[in-house]
């Protein structure tokens, strides 16, 4: 195992890199399976061939909030769009509170929603509609 930030090679229960100090995981130079430069926005090492994972918390997922207070926040007020509007969705949220007015759809969204927040597989698409 090599660090991500610096390519030094690791032991398997060190938690921080003692060449660089950071945190077993972090960062997107290097690969954590041969240790070879790659290009952080690259899905796949060239070198060795393996999946690089990419960090959740790089602020663009759930745009930038912590995943537990949309989550509550999409169970409780979903239907309104709220969790919509504190990503950035504004079109989305908007599109909700319609929904939820005109024809009651928008809690039907947000449970769809909060199932998918739970599972990271949420993407936030500020053009998106629905």
């Amino acid at each position: 195992m090599y660090c991500k930030s610096c390519g030094a090679k690791l032991n398997d229960n060190q938690a921080v890199c003692l060449n660089c100090g950071v945190k077993v995981g972090e960062g997107n130079k290097y690969c954590a399976n041969c240790g070879s430069q790659v290009d952080p926005n690259a899905d796949v090492c060239l070198n060795c061939g393996v999946a690089i994972k990419k960090n959740k918390d790089d602020g663009e997922y759930l745009g930038g909030q912590n995943k537990v207070t949309i989550a509550l926040v999409c169970f409780f007020l979903g239907g309104l769009g709220i969790h919509n509007f504190m990503m950035g969705e504004t079109k989305k949220g908007i599109f909700r509170i319609a929904a939820t007015f005109c024809c009651g759809l928008g809690f039907i969204f947000a449970l769809i929603d909060f199932i998918r927040i739970l599972m990271d597989n949420y993407e936030v698409n500020k053009d998106k509609l629905i």
